[in-house]
């Protein structure tokens, strides 16, 4: 004791002292007008002292009757020799708060806090949730953790040899520092529309899913990320579809889970068809070998080596310039604009173009772009590579690429952080992303805002038009592998006003059932959406 003082009363000290933890309050998730989309809802830890208890059997029997567990599992936790015990969490405040005031020696309530979405299933798959230690487990609710779970605090009581709590001494509190609020450019009532719009024709076509994404194409600020069916936030893990999981292996009902959590517009990578068009496009009137007025000759198909390949109007479009061709969105015309690049040259635009990286969203598991090595790629490949077939990559890939070809040549990190605030509403930090310029010249982005803009007035794209507003859009329709299988992925995607784009979106309709093409069913989506958002936004028609 006199040589090894110091560390005997440390011994004492832990001995005689019992620590409970408080949970710290989680930040909000506010969408960009200050809604609050992710909140918390103050929930107890009932908690058990075995030392300390004096009635057992009428803690027992309150414990039964007020948190509806058997008297087995309560007896269980009450009879156990342990420091301490824990007997239930989560539970509602109203029932800690009449356990509380029953004053029950031994039993210990707790305040404790449990994530809250007001609108459970809007963006779902971009919130994210948290588990039961209310850590983030997917979307912005894992990526953005440091910044939301704030510093837990703790409850020091002392007692004597025998564990009984010392009144005399009281306790000392530790208090718990809240996390911080992040503001995010998603925007509520655009999401909820998107949402109704997605909806309303997965449920018209039969389809499997429907993916809309909406951004400001100058900046990368992300209004809303859509992907239907969504599931459940205050309920993530219940399955949404009606399988049958009588039977299956935990492992198994975990893997749909999984499934059911990822956002398609993000996770999951397709072939694109069509609107892969405008990056051809791009690339073939920035290294110059091909100008709006060239002339094609479409006859419904191309020979490329040995391979008949097929324009989706089997009798042709006869002799048509280029920005004919883009209107019509015919095969032939960007299979020659794509051996006309070559290889090496197309390979060096698609990188260039940011198209073999992640775009860098904050946002957990974005896939990269699935693509033949070059070395593999011959005529036949480079010609389908042409018009969007034989690699795959994400939505949020497509939309953050063709953000640059048609904003004068900038590419942008999509995103949603914007800010981190405190509770007081005090500006913490301003989050910033990086941007790289010259990715085409402002001519070439000129060049093809007026092609595309065409394609929806005169074009493919017209069932996207809307009377006083400036669109341009490139439809899509692309089959999945095995091509036997006849499933097809319908598409648009389209951005406003072309002479200085500020709303940029992308709706894709998984395997609809009946008429199929993105024009006729994926164009139209997006004009309802843009027919309600611009007004929103005070996007103005022109001469207004």
């Amino acid at each position: 004791m006199l040589y090894r003082s110091d560390y005997y009363a440390a011994k004492a000290q832990e001995l005689h002292e019992r620590e409970r933890s408080i949970k710290a309050s989680r930040g909000k998730i506010l969408d960009r007008n200050g809604q609050v989309l992710a909140d918390n809802q103050t929930v107890c830890t009932i908690s058990v002292i075995h030392s300390q208890i004096t009635d057992p059997e009428t803690v027992i029997q309150a414990l039964v009757r007020e948190l509806g567990i058997s008297e087995e599992t309560a007896r269980k936790r009450v009879e156990k020799r342990s420091s301490m015990e824990r007997v239930k969490t989560n539970v509602d405040k109203e029932t800690g708060d009449r356990i509380r005031n029953l004053g029950l020696a031994g039993v210990k309530v707790d305040e404790d806090f449990k994530r809250f979405y007001p609108y459970d299933t809007l963006a779902s798959r971009v919130l994210g949730f948290t588990g039961a230690d209310n850590q983030g487990i997917i979307g912005l609710e894992v990526e953005y953790e440091e910044v939301l779970r704030g510093i837990d605090g703790k409850i020091l009581t002392t007692t004597d040899a025998r564990g009984i709590e010392l009144d005399e001494i009281g306790e000392s509190r530790v208090e718990p520092a809240a996390g911080y609020n992040l503001k995010i450019s998603l925007d509520r009532n655009i999401q909820l529309f998107c949402q109704q719009a997605a909806k309303k024709v997965l449920e018209e076509k039969s389809a499997e899913a429907v993916s809309i994404l909406l951004m400001d194409p100058s900046n990368g600020e992300i209004y809303a990320c859509v992907n239907v069916p969504e599931f459940h936030l205050n309920d993530p893990f219940t399955l949404i579809t009606d399988t049958d999981t009588t039977g299956m292996k935990a492992e198994e009902i975990q893997d749909l889970r999984n499934r059911m959590w990822r956002n398609a517009c993000i996770n999951d990578t397709y072939e694109p068809g069509s609107t892969f068009k405008i990056f051809t496009m791009s690339a073939g009137l920035e290294a110059g070998v091909v100008k709006t007025t060239d002339q094609f000759q479409c006859g419904g198909f191309r020979v490329v080596e040995d391979r008949r390949i097929h324009c989706h109007k089997r009798t042709g479009h006869g002799t048509e310039t280029f920005v004919q061709g883009a209107q019509n969105s015919c095969n032939p015309v960007f299979i020659d604009v794509g051996l006309r690049l070559g290889v090496d040259r197309f390979y060096q635009y698609f990188r260039e173009f940011g198209l073999t990286e992640k775009t860098g969203i904050d946002l957990p598991g974005e896939a990269g772009t699935i693509l033949h090595k070059k070395e593999n790629v011959g005529p036949v490949e480079l010609a389908t590579m042409s018009f969007g077939q034989s690699f795959q990559i994400t939505p949020i890939r497509l939309a953050a690429t063709v953000s640059a070809l048609v904003n004068g040549g900038t590419q942008v990190v999509p995103h949603f952080g914007i800010e981190v605030r405190d509770d007081e509403d005090h500006l913490i930090e301003t989050l910033h992303y990086t941007e790289k310029k010259g990715i085409v010249s402002p001519e070439v982005s000129d060049t093809v805002c007026e092609i595309l803009e065409s394609v929806v007035s005169e074009g493919s794209g017209r069932n996207a038009a809307i009377e006083g507003y400036q669109i341009g859009g490139k439809t899509a329709t692309s089959q999945t592998l095995p091509r036997s299988a006849n499933r097809y992925i319908s598409s648009f995607l389209g951005f406003a006003p072309t002479d200085q784009p500020r709303l940029l979106g992308l709706c894709v309709i998984y395997n609809p059932q009946g008429i199929y093409y993105g024009g006729t069913i994926a164009a139209p989506v997006m004009r309802s959406i843009f027919e309600n958002v611009f007004p929103y936004l005070g996007i103005e028609k022109e001469g207004e």
